[in-house]
């Protein structure tokens, strides 16, 4: 059957940009512009960042290298840098069409490489989790569980294309991206949450006054002028005082107030895009279908003993039903088209 006419030269247009790349329906080309852009971007902006001690010590939030200058959490934060940023400029490749299906050992490769790094980003957070943005404790806690859920999910990933079961491993491979893709939507809610607390008033955090120097050490008045207790006898509580959260022109301030918005930003950021994958998932049952047909063949011919189920299936693990293909014939098919989509 003919491919239906598009409705207009815009469409046309579009349609001439993204197939070369593999995609066959624009959704998926915009949602793959959308995120894999965003995340590009986001990883480019911090290209810089590979210079711990130079950039990264001078843009990264007031108070931030007071802990990561030295000992195991600068070994962490240098750990993180150097493969999560490496990971991102190589993650958008994973995702294009074209690779998948005609550069499959690239594919392969390349997604070696980024589980690995991946595995090792997430050592470096937890190395620096204690004090991240003061290490309040709903922000350690939400790290630890970023790690857990992105850890878990590429190892179901990784577990299910090794057993050919190629729904499952998009399924898993889309969850730990989506899942880790949220610290990008978590520097739009702590700065934006930076600037309602700021609006509101009223928003304090606690810092010891050994951070609150390092802040101001430029600044040494201000830091006597605005917190006189660090310098009082018996004036504070085991070194720690108040600080007002405001994003202002007070560094330590600035800090404060990204302190207190980013444990909270981290969890909903996370179930933005937990709860989206999940919507994005259950929209393309068809996608699923077609690829568990294409894993059923593969399966059949590798000699699996359960063709169709032989990854973490519902129906082999749960108590879902048990999945039968369309058919061999047709799942023979859906194959021959999976490897000549692009090829026209």
């Amino acid at each position: 059957m003919a491919e239906e006419k598009p409705p207009n030269g815009f469409v046309r247009f579009l349609r001439k940009v993204y197939k070369p790349l593999g995609f066959q329906k624009g959704y998926n080309a915009l949602l793959w512009l959308i995120f894999g852009g965003g995340f590009f971007g986001f990883i480019l902006a911090r290209l810089q960042y590979l210079s711990v001690g130079g950039k990264f010590k001078e843009g990264s939030s007031p108070g931030e290298w007071y802990y990561l200058r030295g000992g195991h959490e600068r070994v962490g934060i240098t750990l993180h840098l150097v493969t999560i940023i490496p990971l991102g400029f190589l993650l958008v490749f994973q995702f294009i069409p074209w690779i998948r299906y005609n550069a499959l050992l690239f594919h392969r490769i390349n997604g070696y490489i980024i589980i690995l790094l991946l595995l090792v980003s997430n050592v470096g957070a937890l190395m620096i989790a204690r004090h991240s943005f003061n290490g309040e404790f709903e922000t350690q806690v939400w790290i630890g569980l970023l790690a857990i859920m992105t850890t878990g999910s590429v190892i179901l990933a990784y577990v299910n294309i090794k057993r050919l079961q190629i729904d499952q491993h998009r399924a898993w491979m889309l969850r730990t991206w989506f899942y880790a893709g949220c610290i990008v939507t978590l520097r739009i809610i702590m700065i934006t949450g930076a600037l309602v607390i700021t609006k509101t008033g009223g928003f304090y955090q606690a810092m010891p006054c050994g951070k609150i120097s390092f802040i101001l050490r430029d600044d040494p008045e201000r830091f006597r002028n605005t917190y006189p207790n660090c310098f009082a006898t018996n004036g504070t509580l085991d070194g720690w005082v108040v600080a007002k959260g405001l994003f202002a022109d007070d560094a330590s301030q600035i800090g404060a107030s990204f302190g207190i918005t980013f444990g909270g930003a981290g969890w909903l950021a996370l179930a933005i895009h937990a709860i989206g994958v999940e919507i994005y998932l259950h929209l393309t049952p068809r996608e699923a279908n077609r690829l568990r047909n294409v894993s059923y063949q593969r399966q059949m011919e590798a000699g699996f003993t359960y063709p169709g189920s032989s990854g973490i299936t519902s129906d082999r693990w749960g108590d879902a039903d048990k999945w039968k293909p369309t058919s061999q014939k047709e799942a023979a098919h859906e194959e021959k088209t999976t490897t000549l989509q692009t090829s026209a």
